[in-house]
């Protein structure tokens, strides 16, 4: 029962983070008052039995815990007129053209005052629930560095009296980079864990119901590009993982793909690059699409990915992205090649630039290098699936 409870946990933690920071208005207290109640689910749940309706339980309790922090707290007055507040049941102003609490709350934590990736980790962390470790792999910073920049970003919106409202419909498209950033780590965390197991499926299937939503408040082609990418991605989840283990893209069985979502993904490329010139979402999701469009591995256009890839470099300069086009490129032009490309770029705290490489030094023969990489891989990550995956091409060298 304790993977289920764990499970129900991780897929309500943001809608009822989000919940309670609309009635409350104060960031701590909410994560406080969740933290509270989700004791209280450990403790109860395992002997009373999970209730019929987990989510309205957590809401309910975290309520009444949020009431007594704040009758425990010195400040009567203001704290009595915040806890009439949380158990009056009349309805709440209109909620404007953002109605679901979760969507709002990526909106409200965007807010300009916030520096970008400080708006993407308090994010992630009220919604998606990720611990600070989790978010700092994300971002490639220590921990030390993201716990700072979350608390920093509580402080200034406590500081600044940054109101906890929806924006206006002229304000949607100023903070609209920065929830598609937000969007894009929450559902690359359900694909692939930082660490535990090997996937997290409330995570990557919240962000692609999120995403969803967003696409029908505003008429932006990198909305629909980043859904594309999503539903291409989450088509493969069911052949991503055999036996405990991470299985490649070029090994997976494409039988088990969703063929659907394969299908909309596809529909939503086609009509993202028919109509614009394409941003790095939909530059992402037409390569995925070159990748779900071969019936088998062998069958792939490299050659199109390549130019993909070139095409995101333009819009998109970073490392990251130069690191999959190598990978590409090493399937077209050979592995030399692509090593030469991965042994330029500055990424060493980056697992998979050191998994790019074992994999290169290991069809060069140099097997010796190619095990010290796949080491230094295992170092960097702690998820397992992929953990058996990397021991396994490891140990077969």
């Amino acid at each position: 029962m304790s993977e289920e409870i764990t499970a129900i946990v991780r897929a309500e933690h943001g809608r009822v983070v989000a919940s309670l920071i609309r009635r409350l208005g104060d960031i701590d207290l909410a994560e406080d008052a969740v933290a509270d109640a989700l004791v209280t689910a450990l403790e109860r749940w395992p002997a009373d039995g999970i209730p019929p309706n987990p989510g309205a339980w957590l809401t309910t309790t975290a309520g009444n815990k949020a009431i007594d922090r704040i009758r425990r707290e010195k400040k009567r007055d203001a704290k009595y007129a915040e806890a009439a507040m949380l158990e009056d049941h009349t309805p709440h102003e209109p909620t404007g053209p953002v109605e679901d609490d979760r969507l709002r709350l990526i909106f409200t934590c965007c807010h300009p005052a916030l520096a970008l990736e400080n708006r993407v980790a308090l994010t992630l962390r009220l919604l998606g629930g990720l611990t600070v470790p989790e978010i700092a792999r994300a971002f490639l910073v220590p921990e030390t560095t993201m716990a700072q920049r979350i608390t920093r970003s509580k402080q200034k919106i406590r500081d600044a009296n940054i109101p906890y409202r929806v924006p206006s419909a002229e304000d949607l498209p100023t903070r609209l980079s920065a929830v598609l950033a937000v969007l894009y780590l929450v559902f690359n965390e359900g694909y692939l864990a930082s660490e535990g197991e090997g996937l997290r499926v409330d995570l990557s299937s919240e962000a692609i119901r999120l995403t969803r939503q967003l696409a029908t408040l505003v008429d932006e082609p990198e909305v629909d590009g980043l859904l594309g990418l999503m539903l291409l991605t989450e088509a493969r989840r069911p052949a991503r993982i055999a036996d405990g283990r991470l299985v490649t893209l070029d090994e997976q069985d494409r039988t088990l793909w969703d063929s659907a979502l394969v299908d909309e993904g596809h529909r939503l490329v086609r009509q993202c690059l028919a109509t614009n010139r394409p941003g790095p979402y939909q530059l992402q999701a037409a390569i995925n699409a070159v990748h779900t469009d071969a019936l088998d591995a062998s069958m792939i256009d490299w050659s199109q990915i390549v130019q993909l890839y070139d095409q995101l470099l333009a819009v998109q300069p970073n490392p990251i992205v130069e690191l999959n086009r190598a990978v590409a490129v090493a399937e077209l032009d050979g592995p030399e090649v692509g090593l030469s490309i991965v042994d330029r770029l500055d990424l060493a705290s980056y697992h998979p630039w050191h998994v790019a490489r074992a994999e290169l030094l290991r069809r060069l023969g140099r097997y010796d290098e190619s095990r010290a990489a796949y080491d230094r891989a295992l170092e960097l990550t702690a998820n397992e699936a992929e953990r058996a995956h990397l021991v396994g091409r490891r140990d077969s060298l």
